[in-house]
């Protein structure tokens, strides 16, 4: 074996180490900022209900916070799990920051509240899109997981 062999193995091989370094230092990175975001999160949603609480109120208002909070929640636990981001979960967030809006509706104008509406509309249209798309267009890999064999005896 040659010496420009050897140097292009050597090479190869520190590539390889550095991509493999790398990895795991983006998924450090990703493991650390899922617990930052997450216990962020939590804090807010400790912190708005112990507000509530003190209040002696909650309006439909502070509800809809509260399922912001969950569904955030969710869409972090789901992303820490299987290492992707649920298109749908921020669609729904957007869904009730909307309708959010739309209850505090006083210091919005007729056409705000239209824009609004139909966005909502659009909105839920595309989480309808989405959901047809992903049952009906799986992935091979998604078939494969969903396709058990079934073991029949005779």
């Amino acid at each position: 074996m040659g010496k420009l062999e050897k140097a292009e193995q050597a090479e190869a091989h520190t590539k390889n180490v550095a991509e493999r370094i790398g990895d795991k230092l983006v998924e450090t990175f990703e493991l650390l900022a899922l617990f930052i975001i997450g216990a962020a999160i939590v804090f807010s949603a400790a912190d708005f209900v112990l507000d509530m609480v003190a209040a002696r109120h909650a309006s439909l208002h502070d509800i809809l916070l509260l399922f912001i909070y969950l569904e955030l929640g969710a869409m972090v636990g789901i992303y820490f799990r299987t290492d992707e981001l649920p298109v749908e979960f921020l669609l729904y967030i957007t869904i009730t920051v909307m309708t959010r809006k739309l209850i505090s509706a006083e210091d919005l104008s007729e056409s705000r509240i239209m824009v609004t509406t139909g966005a909502v509309l659009i909105l839920a249209v595309a989480v309808l899109l989405l959901r047809y798309g992903t049952h009906r267009f799986q992935s091979s890999a998604q078939g494969r997981r969903q396709a058990a064999p079934v073991d029949v005896e005779r």
